[in-house]
C-alpha cells in the first residue's frame, strides 16, 4: 500500500510538469500549486526574463520580513531619531535693535531644564535659504483694509524672495485654505496669487496655520539647512477651525516653522483676537505685530524681513536625551541677559521609538 501511494503521487506531479511545460510555465511553480490558494499563486514571482538568467532563490519567511523592514523605517519620523537639536534665534537690545554680532560664549543653552550636552556649532545665520508661507486671513473681518495689506504683502516678498534660492507660497483661508500660489522663487507669480485672494466667509485660522505647516512646508523638499517661516496676517478671531489653537501651535513646532503674526486689528486696543496671534508668535520664537495704523503694515512686513537675515543657528545634543515622544523645552539665555533679549521656540518633540 505504501508503494501505491508513492507510485500515485510521483505520476501525478509528472503529470502536473507536463502541464505546466506544454502551457510555458514555471516548472517550480506546478508542484508548488498543490498546496498554494489561487491568491498565494497570483504573488508568485514572475519567471526568468531569459534562459541566461539565473532564477533567484525563493526567500524564507523570516528573510522576507527582514527585507521589509528598510521600507517601514523610511517612515519620516523615523529619521529624526538623533539626539542632535537644531535652533533657530534672534537677539535683539531693550531697544528692539537686532544684534548680530554675538559669540557662542555669549550665550547658555538648556535643554529640558539641563545644560546641555554639547554645542555642535554655532553660526550667525544672515543667508540662509527661505521657505516662507504667507498666510492671509481672507475672511470678512478683515475686509476694511484689505487692499493695503495685499501690496504690503507683495512688496514684502518682492524684497524677500531670492531667485533660485528663496521659495514662498501664499495661501488665503477663510473657512477653509486656499492656495493661490505653490511654491515658487518667481516673486511676479507671487504678487498674482496675493492679487487673487477675495475677502469672505468665516475664519478657520488654526485649521490654516495646522495646513500650512503640516501639508505645505513640512513637505517642501530641500537639499540643506533652511530656514521655514510664516507670516500669518489676521485678526486672531477663529469662528470655524476644527483643531485648537495649541494643536496649530504643536504643528508649527513639529514642523519647525517660525510665525510671525500682524494683526488687522484697527481699533486701537489689542483685543482676544490680538492676544491669540501673541500666543502663537511667542511659542514658536516669532513676533507678534500690532499695526493699528495702516501705514504701519508695511513696517512690520519690514521688521520680519529684517529679522529673517539678522539670526543665529546652533545645533547641540541634549543631556538625558530619551526618545519618549515627549515635549522638551529650549532655553537659550544670553549672558548679558539685563541688556539682550533672546527669542527661540520654546521646545520641540523627542522623536518616538
Amino acid at each position: 500500500m505504501k508503494h501505491f501511494w508513492q507510485k500515485a503521487f510521483r505520476n501525478k506531479a509528472l503529470g502536473l510538469v507536463f502541464v505546466a511545460f506544454a502551457l510555458g510555465l514555471p516548472m517550480g511553480s506546478a508542484v508548488a500549486s498543490q498546496s498554494t490558494s489561487p491568491l498565494q499563486d497570483s504573488q508568485a514571482p514572475p519567471a526568468p526574463a531569459s534562459a541566461e538568467e539565473k532564477p533567484a532563490p525563493q526567500p524564507s519567511a523570516a528573510s522576507t520580513q527582514e527585507q521589509t523592514r528598510p521600507a517601514e523605517s523610511e517612515i519620516p519620523k523615523i529619521r529624526t531619531t538623533t539626539n542632535e537639536v537644531n535652533v533657530v534665534f534672534t537677539v535683539t537690545d531693550k531697544h528692539g535693535r537686532h544684534i548680530t554680532d554675538l559669540k557662542q560664549t555669549d550665550f547658555r543653552v538648556v535643554d529640558d531644564k539641563k545644560p546641555v550636552e554639547e554645542v555642535r556649532s554655532f553660526h550667525n545665520e544672515t543667508n540662509l535659504p527661505l521657505q516662507v508661507g504667507l498666510l492671509i486671513d481672507a475672511s470678512n473681518s478683515v475686509r476694511d483694509r484689505f487692499k493695503f495689506e495685499q501690496q504690503a504683502a507683495i512688496e514684502f516678498l518682492s524684497q524677500t524672495v531670492r531667485p533660485r534660492y528663496d521659495l514662498a507660497v501664499v495661501i488665503g483661508f477663510d473657512d477653509t485654505p486656499d492656495v493661490t500660489q505653490d511654491f515658487t522663487d518667481n516673486t511676479e507669480a507671487l504678487a498674482r496669487g496675493v492679487r487673487e485672494l477675495r475677502p469672505g466667509g468665516g475664519t478657520a485660522l488654526f485649521d490654516a496655520l495646522f495646513y500650512t505647516c503640516r501639508d505645505k512646508l513640512m513637505k517642501v523638499p530641500h537639499t540643506g539647512p533652511t530656514r521655514r517661516a510664516i507670516i500669518l496676517v489676521s485678526d486672531g478671531d477663529d469662528t470655524h477651525s476644527h483643531v485648537t489653537r495649541e494643536e496649530a501651535i504643536e504643528m508649527a513646532e513639529r514642523a519647525d516653522v517660525i510665525v510671525y503674526t500682524i494683526s488687522t486689528n484697527v481699533s486701537g486696543t489689542k483685543g482676544t483676537g490680538d492676544k491669540v496671534l501673541e500666543r502663537i508668535a511667542d511659542a514658536t520664537g516669532g513676533r507678534a505685530f500690532f499695526p493699528f495704523q495702516m501705514r504701519d503694515v508695511a513696517n512690520a512686513f519690514g521688521e520680519i524681513q529684517l529679522e529673517l537675515r539678522s539670526q543665529y543657528a546652533l545645533s547641540y545634543r541634549p543631556a538625558d536625551f530619551k526618545a519618549d515622544g515627549h515635549f522638551r523645552t529650549i532655553e537659550i539665555v544670553a549672558n548679558d541677559h539685563k541688556n539682550l533679549r533672546v527669542k527661540a521656540r520654546r521646545g520641540y518633540y523627542a522623536p518616538a521609538q
